[in-house]
């Protein structure tokens, strides 16, 4: 269960990002044009040093209980993220990673970072199948300054794999009326004069639907996309479309008024992407896409005349990033991406309706070995942040590791790192209206800045690993949304500068039958909002001060394959939450693969198995139980 794979040092700059999910079922991630742990196509390279590196899963399960997976599903128990969910994490999830907030975060699909101009809660609305994505890597410090564009804390990021001739078609069903079906299927052939080169094509449908785990929580999913795929000795091409029409509810989804509300969100997205290697270790990627996102907020289900609201989004985009070395010792790598995108609204004041972005970084590396079985790396540069509406920023990006391979082939990497970032805020917190109304905008908000500061280090052996980082992050005129206990809105937007100190632990073991993933986070934060009729904060100040996650898959037979995620939080208090500050949740996955069926799979699942009812967004209710019995066949 341990291979052997070329290593980039600069790859080690933890951020709990080194580690790939070997245990995703639904595609191969060790293909040549998809990447290894943090790597980017910008760091696809090959050293002279090897090393053993263990195939380790954040999280046990891969796929949710309560619908079909999408980027977001069981980020929940990924101890690098912290997800705060509406419902379900499917319907409307709010990812935060190190302590930051929603729109901290950004999603990235091939080199470029799918925005949505209006809010961050829409940031996951990507109508994209799993089996056609890698699996995440979170980019933090130097990787997210170099490669994540308006994301000023960390990024999801998530690569295009090769088409494989296979499907599965599935059903299911489960407590709440829940039922789920959903089919996918790819081909892939070689060129009849080119056996070198493949041409494949993949599609899928999912939809789901039940009435919630809670009353008023209902939800009616269904998704449709597809690709076709070119593939040579050294390049991918990719045209991807996808379409997500999504409807669901919750109490109090939005505002603390103990009101019904409902969402209805339907994405469309466009891709090319193209990944092309060339020369000695040096390769690019180039992505362009156009992302419409329609939204209809109805504040109260019952009574949907009192408040509703209608957005549209666009966003088209282009960017390229990439890695040229020039010599064995000395690389160039750089991202760059152009976004212009647009929102009609019934809400906004409709004076900041556009805008354009510019991101340049580029971040040279020098390696050097300092002995046989050492090398040290040290990347220094900057990157360059504009758009048509604020001012610009320079943000200096820099880090060191010393990676040593001893003589059994295990390996130990220190590292320490600087980053500065910075983003500008959505309109809904700065384009609506400042006078009041359920959302409350802030039109003096200024460009968001960070500087975070970490030391980290990575121990890696045959059967387990462990990875270790404590940082400090700096975040100035942070858009938060707040609430008064004197105001009739909902939430207000307003800038606070945050300290904060964490510490990050994970560790895998892997034995013959069993794997055990666990962690232990650490947060500790120090704000400063400058106002006095502030509150309670629902984002930034929404975090948890301890949280252990422990994963286990276990194959007690051929055919029997248990998967178990469990995640206790102790929370920082808020006058908004109702209940306790601290929760435990499991989710457990049963899976019988029949040996009379071949390609058959029957899963009996559950989440939150204790029925914890935390909120884990203050204020709003949490979910409730979800139990299903699905069956997939595979071909």
């Amino acid at each position: 269960m341990i291979r052997v794979v070329p290593i980039a040092l600069p790859v080690l700059l933890f951020s709990l990002s080194s580690f790939s999910s070997a245990a995703d079922d639904t595609h191969d991630v060790s293909n040549d044009l998809t990447h290894d742990v943090t790597n980017d196509v910008s760091k696809k390279v090959s050293n002279n040093i090897e090393r053993i590196t263990i195939e380790a899963s954040t999280t046990a399960n891969t796929k949710p209980v309560g619908t079909f997976g999408s980027p977001v599903s069981n980020l929940e128990y990924d101890p690098r993220v912290d997800l705060q969910s509406r419902n379900m994490a499917e319907a409307q999830a709010d990812v935060t990673i190190r302590g930051g907030i929603f729109e901290n975060t950004g999603f990235r699909v091939g080199s470029a970072t799918l925005l949505d101009p209006q809010t961050g809660h829409y940031f996951a609305e990507i109508p994209i199948a799993q089996e056609m994505l890698s699996n995440a890597n979170i980019l933090t410090g130097a990787d997210n300054a170099l490669l994540g564009v308006n994301s000023s804390v960390g990024t999801v990021s998530r690569d295009w794999t090769v088409i494989k001739t296979a499907g599965s078609a599935s059903i299911g069903a489960g407590n709440n009326n829940f039922n789920l079906q959903r089919v996918h299927s790819g081909v892939s052939m070689a060129l009849a004069d080119y056996t070198d080169w493949t041409i494949g094509a993949e599609a899928e449908y999912s939809r789901s639907e039940s009435d919630g785990t809670i009353e008023n929580g209902d939800h009616d999913f269904q998704r449709a996309s597809g690709r076709i795929q070119l593939v040579g000795p050294s390049s991918q091409t990719d045209l991807f479309f996808g379409s997500q029409e999504k409807f669901f509810g919750w109490p109090n989804m939005y505002t603390p008024f103990n009101v019904n509300e409902t969402e209805d969100i339907k994405t469309r997205l466009l891709i090319l992407n193209h990944q092309q290697q060339y020369a000695q270790d040096s390769s690019f990627e180039i992505s362009t896409y156009f992302r419409r996102n329609n939204d209809h907020y109805v504040f109260s289900r019952e009574n949907p005349d009192v408040f509703q609201a209608f957005h549209e989004t666009e966003v088209k985009s282009i960017a390229v990033s990439g890695r040229h070395a020039q010599t064995a010792s000395f690389a160039l790598n750089y991202s760059s991406q152009f976004i212009a995108d647009s929102i009609e609204s019934t809400t906004l004041e409709n004076n900041f309706t556009s805008r354009h972005y510019y991101k340049l970084s580029v971040l040279p590396e020098y390696r050097m070995d300092l002995q046989e079985d050492q090398q040290l790396t040290v990347r220094l540069g900057a990157a360059f942040d504009d758009t048509n509406r604020d001012d610009s920023q320079v943000s200096l990006i820099g880090d060191i590791t010393w990676n040593i391979i001893n003589a059994d082939d295990s390996s130990q990497t220190l590292y320490f790192s600087y980053a500065e970032a910075s983003q500008v805020a959505g309109y809904t917190a700065i384009g609506g209206s400042n006078k009041g109304g359920l959302f409350r905008s802030n039109y003096d908000l200024e460009r968001e800045t960070t500087k975070n500061i970490e030391l980290g280090l990575a121990l890696d052996r045959e059967t387990w690993r462990l990875d270790a980082a404590i940082f400090y992050r700096q975040d100035d005129d942070l858009t938060d949304w707040t609430y008064s206990l004197s105001s009739s809105s909902a939430r207000s937007a307003n800038p606070v500068d945050i300290d904060t100190l964490g510490l990050e632990l994970l560790a895998v073991k892997r034995f013959e039958h069993a794997e055990i993933i666990t962690s232990y986070t650490f947060f500790d934060k120090s704000e400063n909002y400058g106002a006095a009729d502030i509150d309670a904060s629902f984002y930034a100040l929404n975090y948890p001060d301890h949280r252990v996650t422990l994963g286990l898959i276990w194959h007690p037979t051929d055919i029997v394959e248990v998967r178990v995620d469990n995640e206790w939080r102790k929370q920082e208090e808020n006058i908004l939450r109702n209940g306790d500050d601290d929760a435990l949740f499991t989710h457990l996955t049963v899976k019988i693969s029949p040996t009379q069926f071949d390609g058959l799979d029957i899963v009996l699942a559950a989440d939150n198995l204790w029925d914890e009812s935390f909120e884990e967004v203050p204020g709003t209710p949490g979910r409730g139980e979800q139990y299903t019995l699905s069956a997939t066949y595979h071909w």
